[in-house]
């Protein structure tokens, strides 16, 4: 295996290092603009500034521990055993290094002073953000054999600074109370979220140990975090959670730095019997949710290597075309990291690496380490052709179906697909598809929708589960086809959001276990194949009530057990109930004044957000793959999450 040379600066770190950009007035005002929202999402990026600063001290070889404790209040403390934040006077404002720190936006060792070789955060803002945004905050320096402490309130200086003891080690602690001025809907931490992210930062830095505890109550959590082997342990992480089957032992480990020592690039990866590729990519320890040069290096270098060893040895003939990049990432994991000093991250939310020199790097270095590799492995190179050559297959029926479908349609361009009831506008701003579970459910809709918008697309058994399948089979499924032929903007490599023909994709299915199945194979369905349909925000999940109770001539609906207790108590006796076992049980009337009424409607959008398209994907993999166990175990986890108006 190959080791990563240790990222090391002998720079002193002192207050000199400590530079000032600008102020730190807008902060409050505008928070979004620098924690991206005031919701759960920005709530726990605040955690994840303080901690990154910890990580970045690790990345200069100062630092391997880190503790994080979500304490009573959900007041959260971040310990870790660096060097500590300097102490002395920042020559530029005349105060201490450490409030220069949390008080000043843009102020940090990582603007060239030398402090950190290489460095993640929020361009260096997080520690001021952070206390900008909270009720208080309390930071504690251990530094030349004293300890140090200061607070502030919603970013103003409370305290000075002042030795409060004595220290045998060196370190920082910050504690803090996230405002809930701010952060109005929720300042509720969820321990899962945290322990996500700082496993993946375990991950990404091999040794270095992450505790995660909660104190909230008498029962404290804990988890521990340390992978001695990083990416590699990543990869084996994934492939067991999801309960995947790897198509060869080995997690093949490249790793370099490159000549000039300011970068270097670390990479692992395993080939699983599922036909859906994984590639998380990582600069500087920030998860790059767009890619970058980095992951276009890492592509380029992998088809081409893959391309020039199958022609060698002759698993492609001379006539045989060459295997697309879709076709050797069938089944891929991967984890791309790589770090760098002067990190160029297009986009406010850091989600792509623009750095050009970055992409011919990773190229280089995968290529002469991968074919290498190939060549004094070749069972494991065998492997790998035999699933890249089925995909190719494959690829290539799903082409010729594709096709089939093409003309199929053009000769029949006169008729709606399935039974489609087609909607009189097409302003896709108000148009909406109903995908009803039925003929019962989809008659019933048909009487109630109002058809200058609402189109209805009735749906009948159990489609295909796209989870265990390849696009051949799709393009050859009576279920799937009359959606694709719908909504109009073809599917998988074919997909154009332009040609949507719906701006509201509604999946209506009965409120019980085949209901949700249905929803599943449906969402499946859309993530797999027509993803930015989610993304951007169009498929919503209709929400039917549960329980009609009617007294006299007033009907009341329940839309869970909780409403329908309060209903009951509202009314008293003689009242009568009825629990709609399905749909096709509602008059159209009922339909539409409860479940498809712009004006009295539930609905749930679909969303995802692409720091989440991980966690995604792997639920679909566990819910929807072969294996039973990791299913069993997703669900007793969650099954205390769900309520009657969950899928």
């Amino acid at each position: 295996m190959d080791t990563l040379p240790t990222t090391h600066t002998d720079a002193e770190y002192g207050a000199e290092q400590i530079q000032v950009l600008e102020g730190l007035e807008a902060v409050r005002k505008r928070p979004g603009m620098y924690i991206g929202s005031t919701g759960s999402r920005g709530l726990h990026h605040l955690v994840y500034e303080i901690v990154d600063n910890a990580i970045d001290e690790a990345l200069a070889g100062y630092c391997d521990k880190i503790d994080v404790v979500i304490r009573p209040g959900n007041i959260i403390s971040v310990t870790d055993n660096g060097r500590g934040i300097p102490v002395g006077i920042q020559e530029k404002t005349g105060l201490p290094a450490v409030t220069v720190v949390f008080t000043i936006l843009h102020a940090g060792g990582k603007f060239g002073g030398g402090g950190y070789k290489v460095s993640g955060g929020l361009h260096g803002v997080g520690a001021s953000v952070v206390n900008a945004l909270s009720e208080w905050l309390e930071v504690e320096v251990c530094s030349g054999g004293v300890k140090y402490r200061q607070r502030y309130e919603r970013g103003n200086i409370v305290t000075d600074l002042l030795p409060v003891g004595l220290a045998e080690h060196t370190g920082t602690h910050v504690t803090f109370k996230p405002d809930a001025e701010i952060f109005t809907d929720t300042t509720e931490y969820e321990f899962d979220i945290l322990a996500q992210r700082l496993r993946e930062q375990a991950f990404l830095n091999a040794g270095i140990h992450i505790e995660l505890r909660d104190e909230r109550t008498d029962e404290v959590r804990q988890e521990n975090y340390c992978y001695e082997g990083g990416v590699s342990s990543y990869v084996d992480y994934i492939h067991k959670k999801r309960g995947l089957e790897v198509l060869h032992p080995d997690i093949l480990h490249f790793a370099a730095e490159a000549a000039d020592h300011d970068s270097t690039v670390e990479i692992a990866m395993q080939y699983n019997d599922s036909y859906n590729e994984l590639i998380i990519s990582f600069a500087n320890n920030i998860h790059t949710t767009d890619g970058g040069t980095h992951e276009d290096g890492f592509k380029r270098a992998l088809t081409r290597v893959l391309n020039d060893y199958a022609r060698k040895y002759g698993f492609l003939k001379e006539a045989d075309k060459n295997l697309t990049g879709e076709d050797v990432r069938e089944g891929l994991t991967a984890i791309i990291s790589v770090k760098l000093k002067e990190a160029q991250f297009e986009g406010q939310t850091k989600g792509r690496l623009g750095n050009t020199p970055m992409r011919t790097f990773v190229d280089k270095m995968l290529t002469d380490k991968l074919s290498t590799y190939l060549e004094e492995n070749p069972a494991t190179a065998r492997a790998i052709f035999d699933k890249a050559l089925t995909a190719a297959k494959a690829r290539e029926a799903a082409k010729k179906a594709r096709e089939l479908v093409q003309r199929k349609s053009a000769m029949e361009s006169a008729s709606l697909p399935g039974k489609l009831a087609d909607c009189q506008s097409r302003n896709i701003e108000e148009t909406e598809i109903y995908i009803v579970e039925g003929d019962s459910a989809g008659g019933s809709a048909k009487g109630g929708r109002d058809r200058r918008f609402q189109a209805i697309l009735p749906l009948w058994g159990k489609m295909l589960n796209v989870e265990k399948a390849r696009l051949d089979r799709v393009y050859d499924n009576d279920k799937l086809m009359p959606v694709i032929a719908a909504l109009g903007t073809g599917i998988a490599e074919d997909f154009n959001i332009e040609k949507l023909l719906y701006g509201k994709v509604i999946i209506m299915a009965d409120a019980d276990v085949d209901g949700s199945h249905i929803r599943t194979l449906l969402l499946t369905f859309f993530f797999r194949f027509m993803r930015p349909l989610i993304e951007e925000g169009h498929v919503y999940l209709a929400q039917p009530p549960l329980y009609k109770i009617s007294k006299g001539r007033t009907s009341k609906y329940a839309y869970t057990d909780e409403e329908r207790d309060a209903i009951i108590a509202e009314i008293g006796s003689g009242y009568a109930i009825q629990r709609y076992k399905g749909l096709g049980e509602m008059n159209p009337d009922q339909l539409w004044e409860t479940t498809m009424n712009p004006e009295t409607r539930l609905m749930k959008r679909v969303e995802l957000v692409k720091e989440d398209l991980a966690s995604a994907d792997e639920t679909f993999t566990v819910l929807m793959g072969d294996k039973v166990e990791p299913r069993r175990i997703f669900i007793e986890t969650n099954a205390k999450y769900v309520s009657d108006l969950d899928i």
